[in-house]
């Protein structure tokens, strides 16, 4: 079986990423904590900001990213989906 992971798993895992300890944080550590390379990581930092699941500040020269009210929405929902799939031990 495979072990990629699909869009909405890497999803998760970028937006858990930038949520850990509700702060700002830059693409670098998104990329290492989400295990991406730096072309997909782009790809999908343009969408999560074009859908508003996370914002991008730019101050001072240095560039992070935060999530929106709707960013923490879905990896609560998401959480629970998962939860919810693992209750029948069918992963």
């Amino acid at each position: 079986m495979s072990s990629r992971r699909n869009r909405l798993e890497v999803i998760y895992d970028i937006l858990k990423a930038i949520s850990k300890d509700n702060r700002k944080i830059r693409k670098t550590h998104i990329l290492y904590k989400a295990n991406l390379s730096h072309s997909l990581l782009e790809e999908y930092l343009d969408e999560l900001i074009e859908k508003e699941f996370i914002d991008k500040i730019s101050d001072s020269g240095k560039t992070t990213y935060e999530l929106t009210q709707k960013g923490f929405d879905y990896l609560k929902e998401y959480k629970k989906i998962i939860d919810f799939i693992d209750s029948f031990g069918l992963d």
